[in-house]
């Protein structure tokens, strides 16, 4: 195995860049992407320079995986912009601060209302069937409710 390290070819270096951008495209979340490219940019490095030592391949391969990944990273945070629409995958955000009737009884802090023509559930202090409550927050699914 050692003797296969210290003899490593453009090849092997190409083969693992490929190797590294399959894996990437089963969903790696851009990750291996960067490593795939380092090491094909290792693989076009020892094409240009044969002599070029093991412990040198490695020191690219990881100073260029890792400058690789950060210029990405740097680079996607500062083109990052504010959504137009802050809440749209929010759908009980825009129900804060409306009334609505209770469907199911609140006992024990959990209950349902009726909005439109579906039903959520709702956390909040006790309340019987027909009761007045307003929408004062979102735990994910579930409207956070208070009595009127």
């Amino acid at each position: 195995m050692w003797d296969f390290l210290q003899h490593l070819s453009f090849w092997d270096w190409l083969a693992l860049g490929t190797v590294l951008l399959i894996l990437e495209v089963f969903g790696a979340g851009g990750y291996l992407l960067w490593m795939g490219i380092a090491a094909a940019a290792v693989g076009v490095i020892k094409f240009i320079v044969p002599p070029l030592g093991l412990e040198w391949q490695l020191l690219l391969f990881a100073l260029l995986s890792i400058l690789t990944a950060v210029y990405w990273w740097r680079r996607q945070r500062s083109s990052a912009k504010a959504s137009d629409q802050p809440g749209l995958n929010e759908r009980g955000s825009e129900l804060v601060g409306r009334t609505f009737v209770v469907h199911q009884a609140i006992v024990d802090g959990r209950g349902k209302v009726k909005v439109g023509d579906g039903v959520w559930m709702v956390t909040g202090a006790d309340a019987p069937v027909g009761a007045q409550v307003r929408v004062v927050g979102q735990d994910g699914v579930v409207l956070k409710v208070e009595t009127v």
